[in-house]
């Protein structure tokens, strides 16, 4: 039952009695256009859009859309957007305030810089002018006035009966329902002068649903702008980005397939124990992408990074392969030997047969020097112990579909994939080595490398020459960068300058600084050698965990039995 009307309208009506003072005979179409800012400009606020309601009311977002589908194809005009737009970002100045920048100073919604919770309606009374009111009513009246114009003439009643104190808001609000079905932008229209309690709510929400199913059958942002949008978005939400609508989703697999693609190396950064995330960083565009589907997973201990795969232990003495890229995962448990679940507890290599689905996970134990091979065509383990030999496999690569490794002894061998047998090159002389000398590998532009780091200071790389079976001394990387990690293993990039980094160079992380230190050799000369501190404690209020990506490396094998 309503309540007898006082005297004078309360706070929660001033905002509706701007529309009443549109009921003038003076009334004129205002020139309105919106101001012209850059494409940049236009992608970097959908995509703040796209952040805040994409995932929980993403309807909202698929109604934003529309909106500026609507006002590109001239079924609205900007005044309508100023109205659609304050009504669908209500309780987000932010957003709103990076909208006013495309509208004229003189149409932009205002907002209060300090308001109170008790201050709300009143507050909201100043948000929307008289000229707001103006237009609002041209639109309803180009909406009804031909074929319909006693509905136009009933909505004008319905605001006089207000206007004379017949009629209280609440029941503007269950009139205007009622008047405007069908008709969802004069319901978003009219909402923007209603106080927040008695907006109309029941049509716009069905509405918002056939709005987002006609985004998803036929959004056609250009690719242009979704190449921008794409840029602000993380791992997780690029995947979410992929499921708006067919168009987006063949943009994300012809974007992610180019992503993949690029050669240029990821940081991997753990966080502290207080934050517990997983980001990748980019060096070279100084950008950082965060992922959600990795940090479920923090308490698992790393081991290193593979053909783009991160690759895990845990309490369950089974590895776990998870790609953040591609967001596959893997489980491999094994009876056959206990898992160490602490962190960099194996060296590991994944590899993949040649076009199929078969992978092979090579994993060295530190602690024990025992070589442990994973078939996923036969789900099984095979250890190579090297408990009784006279050497122990300290690094492993693959080069032209074969793994490669390399004893503390500086010989190289294959690892026999259908067997367990390693079988050694015979070459013609070896580096002298010492046991305090560090050997590991890499594969790089088609050759394969070996690194020798004598007395913790020195740096040597040597090239194997397959023709002559001999370790040829290099005087300089050439066209090459080393990558190398605290976990005490190197990877290698050629032509580095495309992504920004140097050639005949050495980045180096470590576990007690988030900076990446660099040593660039000359013309001459090898980069020096810079010492790890693999042994050191992690500060814990800095990134505990720092490895090299590169997610494009997808190591193939060639699988087939020997005949």
């Amino acid at each position: 039952m309503l309540g007898r009307l006082s005297e004078e309208p309360d706070s929660s009506q001033l905002n509706f009695k701007t529309l009443i003072s549109a009921l003038s005979p003076q009334i004129q179409q205002i020139p309105f256009k919106m101001k012209k800012l850059s494409v940049g400009d236009a992608l970097s606020l959908l995509a703040a859009v796209k952040r805040r309601f994409g995932y929980e009311k993403r309807e909202k977002y698929g109604s934003f859309l529309q909106i500026m589908k609507d006002f590109k194809a001239e079924r609205i005009d900007a005044r309508d957007v100023k109205l659609r737009v304050y009504e669908l970002l209500d309780g987000h100045e932010d957003l709103i305030s990076r909208f006013n920048i495309f509208l004229p100073t003189e149409y932009e919604i205002k907002l209060p810089l300090d308001r109170d919770d008790d201050d709300d309606e009143q507050q909201e009374g100043r948000m929307l002018e008289t000229k707001d009111a103006f237009a609002f009513l041209e639109k309803v009246k180009d909406v009804f006035h031909d074929k319909n114009r006693e509905k136009y003439d009933e909505f004008l009643e319905i605001v006089k009966d207000f206007k004379f104190r017949r009629i209280d808001i609440s029941v503007v609000a269950a009139r205007v329902n009622e008047l405007f079905q069908g008709h969802t932008d004069l319901i978003f229209g009219v909402n923007a002068f209603l106080p927040k309690k008695y907006r109309i709510t029941t049509s716009v929400q069905l509405d918002t649903g056939e709005v987002m199913n006609n985004i998803q059958d036929g959004c056609k942002i250009s690719w242009d702008m979704l190449d921008v949008i794409s840029r602000d978005l993380d791992f997780d939400d690029l995947f979410q980005f992929a499921g708006v609508c067919k168009n987006w989703r063949e943009f994300h697999k012809i974007y992610w397939k180019k992503f993949l693609a690029l050669q240029e190396p990821l940081l991997i950064q753990k966080s502290s124990h207080d934050k517990k995330s997983f980001s990748f960083i980019s060096i070279a565009d100084r950008k950082v992408y965060h992922s959600k589907t990795i940090n479920q997973f923090w308490h698992v201990a790393y081991s290193g990074c593979s053909s783009g795969y991160l690759i895990m232990t845990g309490d369950n003495n089974s590895f776990l392969l998870l790609n953040p890229f591609t967001r596959r995962k893997k489980v491999i448990n094994t009876s056959t030997f206990k898992v160490n679940s602490s962190y960099f507890a194996y060296h590991v290599l994944l590899a993949f047969g040649k076009g199929s689905e078969e992978f092979v996970l090579v994993a060295s134990c530190k602690r024990s020097g025992s070589l442990y091979v994973y078939q996923s065509r036969n789900l099984g383990w095979v250890t190579y112990s090297t408990m009784e030999s006279p050497w122990k496999v300290v690094d492993f690569v693959v080069l032209h579909h074969t793994i490669y490794v390399v004893t503390d002894k500086a010989n190289i061998g294959v690892l026999d994939l259908n067997s367990t047998n390693i079988k050694f090159l015979e070459l013609k002389s070896t580096p002298d080595v010492t046991s305090t000398s560090l050997l590991r590998m890499v594969s790089c532009d088609g050759q394969l490398l070996l690194i020798h780091i004598a007395s913790e200071e020195i740096l040597n790389v040597y090239k194997i020459d397959f023709s002559t079976m001999n370790y040829i001394k290099l005087e300089t990387l050439g066209d090459i960068a080393l990558f190398y990690a605290s976990g005490e293993y190197f990877n290698a990039l050629s032509n580095p300058r495309r992504w920004g980094f140097e050639s005949n160079s050495l980045y180096a992380i470590n576990l007690s600084s988030t900076t990446c230190i660099v040593c660039l050799g000359d013309d001459n000369e090898l980069p020096k050698y810079i010492k790890d501190d693999r042994f050191r404690v992690p500060p814990k209020e800095n990134a505990y965990l720092l490895d090299w990506c590169f997610r494009h490396l997808q190591y193939e094998v060639d699988l087939s039995p020997d005949e």
